[in-house]
């Protein structure tokens, strides 16, 4: 009886190990591009896509701007999940879409670069409450968003970074 406790603690133990992530895994994982948090909140006017998104940075407005760019970055390379009654956004290009075209991003995403012309935010000023943590380094804001996707894809088609959607397969 004691060998086969022994045993079973054994094979316990073993599992637990093999499951365990490093600490050097853990960070990339969490301070990847594509970590952030974005849940739909129903379906929105003719061509808009309500999100609800979170955003970080040391100050709450700088994890509002974050926030923003986290809305139009689901959209582009991630999709949204479905939820509340709308139905699951596919993305508009693939994960690698951004090393396709790393200069145009870098141009798009830059502090009041272009995304911003495609995102609205639906809160005025700067969330409270559950909106808006306090954390170690700085702040955690939840922000609604509505964003332009048909205006996003059409104006991504445009400067040839999106396949049309007349185009075939």
């Amino acid at each position: 009886m004691k060998n086969i406790m022994i045993i079973m603690l054994f094979a316990f133990g073993l599992t637990t190990l093999v499951n365990a992530q490093s600490r050097k895994e853990r960070k990339a994982m969490y301070n990847s591009d594509f970590s952030y948090e974005v849940q739909s909140l129903g379906v929105g006017q003719d061509g808009t896509k309500l999100l609800k998104v979170w955003g970080y940075g040391k100050k709450p407005d700088d994890a509002v701007y974050e926030a923003k760019r986290n809305a139009i970055t689901a959209v582009i390379f991630r999709g949204i999940p479905a939820g509340n009654g709308a139905a699951a956004t596919p993305a508009i290009l693939s994960v690698d879409g951004y090393e396709k075209n790393t200069d145009f991003f870098d141009k798009f995403f830059e502090a009041g670069g272009m995304y911003l012309s495609f995102v609205n935010s639906t809160t005025d000023g700067i969330p409270g409450g559950a909106d808006r943590i306090r954390m170690k380094k700085g702040y955690k804001v939840g922000l609604s968003a509505s964003v332009n996707y048909n205006a996003l894809r059409t104006y991504l088609e445009e400067q040839g970074i999106a396949k049309k959607m007349d185009a075939g397969f």
